[in-house]
């Protein structure tokens, strides 16, 4: 009597499945397209710090990042769960009680029962709020540069308070995107793949169930359009040539 053949086992190579997968969304369209906006704006901004060529350019920029922080703590309050500032509120809360289980180690022994993945996310979420906050002094006294209150207040110190908080605000942006760099080594994933691509690796159910690619599409063409419109407003355009900035820079002198 013949035997019956044997069910062949089929495996599965979780390992490729894992790198065959999109992935969860963590990050929805509008989030990710207000962070590189307020990041290229802020590198543009201070590339163009200096000179009176690129300072109808720099003053733009300056405003746009206002506006996006603007948009973007409106969308906070309206939008996803997932994109709500509160959630790096909550996870600042934790830092007193992390301090304190840091400071209470007794021996180098011990270092061991520290979470230090929580540490590396509360480092993430002070940076990040730092920047928030800082963006409001930082284009307060940048408008207030670009509009000569420093004459009326009685010196210079206005300018001096701009460039502090702009050289404050590069550091901590190079801090944060060194600790990027320094997690992805250490965790061998990157970081900022839910930036770049909303997504993080990892199997899962999406922590953003709607991508809201419509929304960031309105974004990118509103800031488009505020640019559009500074350029027809300046007689000389948002980088006038040489020749222009030197009689716009003799024409302030002759004011003085």
């Amino acid at each position: 009597m013949p035997t019956p053949s044997a069910t062949p086992d089929i495996h599965v190579d979780h390992s490729v499945a894992s790198r065959t997968s999109p992935g969860r969304r963590v990050t929805d369209a509008p989030s990710r397209m207000f962070h590189w906006l307020f990041a290229l704006s802020f590198l543009g901004a201070y590339l163009t710090a200096d000179g009176e060529r690129w300072r109808l350019l720099h003053v733009t920029l300056g405003y746009t990042m206002i506006g996006l922080l603007t948009a973007r703590v409106l969308y906070g309050l309206v939008g996803p769960r997932q994109a709500g500032l509160g959630l790096m509120w909550r996870k600042l809360a934790n830092l007193p009680a992390w301090l304190r289980s840091l400071l209470s180690l007794r021996s180098v022994a011990s270092l061991g029962d520290v979470n230090w993945r929580q540490g590396q996310n509360l480092l993430m979420a002070l940076a990040v709020v730092s920047l928030l906050v800082m963006t409001v002094p930082l284009t307060l006294s940048g408008y207030a540069t670009y509009n000569e209150w420093g004459d009326a207040l009685g010196g210079d110190w206005i300018e001096e308070v701009h460039e502090f908080f702009g050289n404050a605000f590069l550091a901590i942006v190079l801090a944060h995107v060194g600790l990027i760099m320094a997690l992805s080594v250490w965790r061998r994933k990157n970081q900022a793949l839910p930036m770049l691509t909303g997504r993080t690796e990892g199997a899962g159910p999406d922590l953003v169930k709607k991508n809201h690619l419509w929304l960031a599409a309105l974004v990118l063409i509103a800031v488009l359009a505020f640019w559009a419109w500074e350029w027809q407003q300046s007689p000389n355009g948002l980088i006038p040539g040489k020749g222009q900035a030197h009689v716009s820079a003799q024409d302030d002198e002759d004011d003085d």
